[in-house]
């Protein structure tokens, strides 16, 4: 006997998609549900529909604004406050991502791709130095399919609350130039480092950078990098 797919539909929920087969399996699905009258029954084409049952994050509500402590700041902030309680996925998350920091009270992990930082709660995300709202947009629509990726990978992810290692400040001075040149726009080399590590700068903001030393530091920095 050949299964349909079966869309359920609760009158202020979301549609469940089932796939059932033949009538008595239908039958023992209404017994469980009690007769619930606020369902009802569809059928729907294979492939016309999304896998709801693995989207743990559905949508949420973005605020976007220029920070209160110095409005004249040409960044922005954003926060996202989340239709649904992801904290079950943020253990996963973290192992996926490779989180900056994991908190355990309140549950909470951060990022810091590209010089953001970006911090995960339970009902919301928050993100710092924006360029405008179309990066925004980008970012959490990136971190809502990674969230609903490793809530649908979860059996097959090991859960972390460790921090992710960071790049060392002294191991990147190593491999610049150390002239204390200026052309990067900082003071010295070693700040030029610590701004690297934060992953505010990158490689190409060191005119005198060779192009050997530039390829050493861009691999090392390759195995902590967090892209969107």
């Amino acid at each position: 006997m050949s299964g349909f797919p079966l869309a359920v539909s609760p009158a202020k929920g979301k549609t469940v998609v089932l796939c059932v087969l033949g009538a008595s399996a239908v039958k023992m699905f209404f017994k469980k549900l009690k007769c619930n009258k606020n369902f009802k029954l569809q059928n729907v084409k294979a492939g016309q529909f999304e896998r709801e049952s693995f989207m743990l994050l559905t949508g949420y509500r973005k605020e976007i604004f220029r920070p209160e402590c110095n409005p004249s700041f040409q960044s922005l902030h954003c926060i996202a406050y989340l239709d649904e309680d992801i904290e079950a996925v943020l253990p996963y998350l973290n192992a996926r991502l490779g989180g900056d920091e994991y908190y355990q009270d309140p549950p909470a992990v951060t990022f810091r791709p590209q010089g953001k930082l970006i911090t995960v709660h339970p009902k919301k995300i928050a993100v710092n130095a924006l360029k405008d709202e179309e990066e925004a947009d980008k970012i959490l629509e990136w971190l809502k399919r990674e969230i609903n990726e490793a809530w649908e990978k979860r059996e097959e992810t090991a859960p972390s609350t460790e921090s992710a290692p960071k790049p060392k400040v002294l191991e990147i001075l190593k491999l610049l130039p150390r002239t204390n040149c200026q052309l990067c726009g900082e003071p010295t080399c070693m700040v030029f480092a610590a701004r690297v590590a934060e992953g505010v700068k990158g490689t190409e903001d060191c005119p005198p950078l060779d192009n050997q030393e530039g390829a050493k530091l861009r691999d090392y920095l390759s195995r902590f990098r967090l892209d969107f």
